[in-house]
C-alpha cells in the first residue's frame, strides 16, 4: 500500500478486515485454523522444543532453583574431620565425600613420611606454590626445624560437610566442587574479595595465595623488602596464567574481562589490616558520646592503653571496596573482628570494682554458655550504669558493630557493580585460641569451651560472635557464615610460633575460602 494513501481509505481497508471478527463464529474459526498450523509446524520440525522456541521468561527457573539441594552454613559447619592421607588428594581440597582408596599408589613414588626440609611443607599441603611470600614458612609451619615432628600428620585431615553439602546427584548439588580456576575466573568476571580484619585474616589471604597459584602474583614482593603491616596486600591476575594464553592449551571458554580491568591494576584480592574495624581517634568519640556516664564517674578514664593495633577507618577500606575499574573490582568483602577487643587494648575496661570477681563476662548473656543454641537475647544494663570488665566491653562492641553494619549498609546501597548487581559483605565468626595446642596431634571430636578469666578475651570470643551475628541479622547484604566449628575442633593446626594464627594447608583457612566461594556463587 503506497505512503501517500488517503488516511480515509486505509481506514476503510481496515474495517473491511476486521468485520468478519466481529462475528464469534468467526474468532472461533481463525484460533482453529492457528492451531492446527502451530501443530503442523511442531510436527515437521524434529529437534524443536519449547523451551529453545519460546521467550525464556515464559518457563520460569524457580521450580528447578527450589529442587536444588543446597549446602547452607550450618550445614557444613555440622560436618567432621576424617582421616585421609596427604597423598591421597589430588589437591589441597577434594570432594565432600571421596571414594577413592587410602592406599598408596605402588607405581608412584612412595610418599614423604617425616619433614626433612622446609619446602616439604607444600607437598604435605598439596599446593604447588604459594604467591605471597610475607612470612611464607612461618604461614605452612616449617619455620621452626624442632617442630618438624608434627608433619604431616596435620594435613592428613579432611573435612567431610554435614547436611546436605555432600550430596553431589548433579553438578548443583550440595557443596560446590572446588576448582581453582573457576574460582580465578569468577573473581575476574563477578568481582574480587577485599579481605578485612587482623592477623588471622593475613592468615587467609596467605592461604588463599596457595589456593590460587599459579594463577595469581602477590604485590607487594615480601621477598626483598619489609613493609609496613598497615599496607595492602594484593592478588592480581598472573599475565603467565593458562587462563590467559592464547594457544593449544587454551580452554574453551577464555576469561571475559570486564570493560576497564587490567591485568596489572584491577586486583581479584585484596588484604587490609582492620583489627577493630573502626580507627581508634572514631572510637574514642563513639565511646564518649555512648558513656558519659563512665567518664562522669571518672574524670581520667582512658579508654585505651599502649598497647599496638593496627586498624583504619571504615571509610578508608569502603572507599577501595567501591572503587571503580580498573583500581577496583570487588564484589564481596569478607570481613572479621573481635581478637583485639581486649580489656588488654581497651585498658579503661580492666579497671573494675573491688569484690565483683574480676574482668570476665558474667552478665551479659546469663547463664547461657557457648554450646547453647543461643536464642535469648543479650542481657541490656540500667542506663547510667558504669559497667566495666568484659561485660561492659561487650556492649560497647555490640554498639560499634551496630553502627558499622548501619554505615556499611548505607554506602553498599549507594554503590553498584558495574553489571548494576549489589556487593556483599561476608562476616566470618572470630576465631579463638587453643590452650596448649602445640601438644596436641589430631583433632577435636567437639569444641572444647574456653575459660573466661584470661587475659585474651578467647573465652568470650563466642559472645562477640552471637552480638555480632544478631547484628547482622537485620540486614540482606551483611551475610553471617556460622563456620567456624571445623577450626575450633583443630588444635593441631596451628603455626609453629603461637595458638591462635592458623597453619596454611592443613585445610582450616582453605575450607574457609571454599565456603565462601560456594556461598556466593551458589546460596545467593
Amino acid at each position: 500500500m503506497p505512503f501517500n494513501q488517503n488516511p480515509s481509505s486505509l481506514s476503510s481497508h481496515f474495517r473491511a478486515l476486521t468485520a468478519p471478527f466481529k462475528n464469534r463464529k468467526y474468532i472461533f474459526l481463525a484460533l482453529t485454523l492457528c492451531s492446527v498450523f502451530l501443530l503442523l509446524f511442531i510436527s515437521t520440525s524434529a529437534d524443536w522444543s519449547l523451551a529453545t522456541k519460546l521467550p525464556s521468561g515464559i518457563f520460569r527457573s524457580r521450580p528447578a532453583q527450589e529442587a536444588r539441594i543446597r549446602c547452607s552454613p550450618e550445614d557444613y559447619d555440622s560436618g567432621e574431620w576424617v582421616r585421609r592421607p596427604y597423598w591421597s588428594r589430588p589437591g589441597p581440597l577434594n570432594k565432600a565425600n571421596p571414594d577413592e582408596p587410602n592406599v598408596p599408589d605402588h607405581e608412584a613414588p612412595a610418599p614423604l613420611e617425616n619433614m626433612t626440609r622446609k619446602e616439604d611443607a607444600l607437598t604435605f599441603s598439596r599446593f604447588q606454590g604459594c604467591a605471597s611470600g610475607r612470612d611464607r614458612w612461618l604461614q605452612l609451619g616449617s619455620d621452626i626445624k624442632e617442630k618438624w615432628d608434627r608433619f604431616p600428620q596435620a594435613h592428613n585431615w579432611q573435612w567431610v560437610p554435614g547436611g546436605h553439602c555432600g550430596r553431589t546427584g548433579s553438578a548443583e548439588d550440595g557443596l560446590r566442587l572446588w576448582d581453582a580456576e573457576q574460582m580465578v575466573r569468577d573473581l575476574v568476571e563477578h568481582g574480587g574479595w577485599l579481605l578485612v580484619g587482623d592477623s588471622v585474616t593475613e592468615n587467609h589471604f596467605f592461604s588463599l595465595s596457595c589456593l590460587l597459584y599459579p594463577h595469581v602474583i602477590a604485590v607487594p614482593d615480601y621477598s626483598h623488602i619489609r613493609y609496613d603491616r598497615k599496607f595492602p596486600q594484593n592478588l592480581y591476575l598472573n599475565p603467565t596464567s593458562p587462563l590467559l594464553q592464547s594457544d593449544s592449551f587454551t580452554p574453551s571458554n577464555p576469561l571475559r574481562l570486564p570493560s576497564g580491568f587490567n591485568v596489572t591494576e584491577t586486583p581479584l584480592v585484596t588484604f587490609n589490616r582492620a583489627d577493630l574495624l573502626w580507627s581508634q581517634n572514631e572510637l574514642l568519640e563513639m565511646h564518649k558520646d555512648l558513656h558519659p556516664e563512665i567518664y562522669g564517674e571518672d574524670p581520667e578514664f582512658k579508654l585505651f592503653g599502649d598497647e599496638v593495633t593496627y586498624t583504619m577507618s571504615p571509610d578508608t577500606y569502603l572507599d577501595t571496596f567501591t572503587q571503580p575499574l580498573p583500581q577496583g573490582n570487588y564484589a564481596t568483602m569478607v570481613v572479621s573482628t573481635a581478637g583485639h577487643w581486649t580489656v588488654g587494648l581497651f585498658r579503661g575496661y580492666q579497671k573494675v570494682r573491688p569484690g565483683t570477681g574480676g574482668v570476665a563476662s558474667k552478665l551479659l548473656f546469663g547463664n547461657q554458655t557457648e554450646l547453647m543454641a543461643g536464642s535469648a537475647e543479650p542481657m541490656t544494663f540500667p542506663e547510667g550504669e558504669a559497667v566495666l570488665g568484659y561485660d561492659g566491653l561487650l556492649a560497647f562492641f555490640g554498639e560499634a558493630m551496630d553502627r558499622w553494619a548501619e554505615k556499611v549498609h548505607a554506602r553498599l546501597a549507594a554503590s553498584t557493580m558495574p553489571d548494576q548487581s549489589r556487593r556483599q559483605v561476608v562476616l566470618r565468626p572470630y576465631l579463638p585460641g587453643h590452650i596448649e595446642c602445640h601438644k596436641q596431634r589430631e583433632p577435636f571430636k567437639e569444641i572444647q569451651p574456653l575459660p573466661e578469666n584470661e587475659y585474651w578475651n578467647w573465652g568470650a570470643v563466642w559472645k562477640y560472635n552471637r552480638l555480632f551475628e544478631r547484628i547482622l541479622s537485620s540486614y540482606d547484604d551483611l551475610h553471617y557464615l556460622k563456620i567456624n566449628r571445623p577450626a575450633r575442633l583443630r588444635p593441631d593446626a596451628h603455626s609453629s610460633h603461637d595458638c591462635l594464627h592458623i597453619l596454611s594447608g592443613a585445610g582450616v583457612l582453605e575450607g574457609w575460602t571454599h565456603y565462601i566461594w560456594h556461598y556466593l556463587t551458589r546460596e545467593l
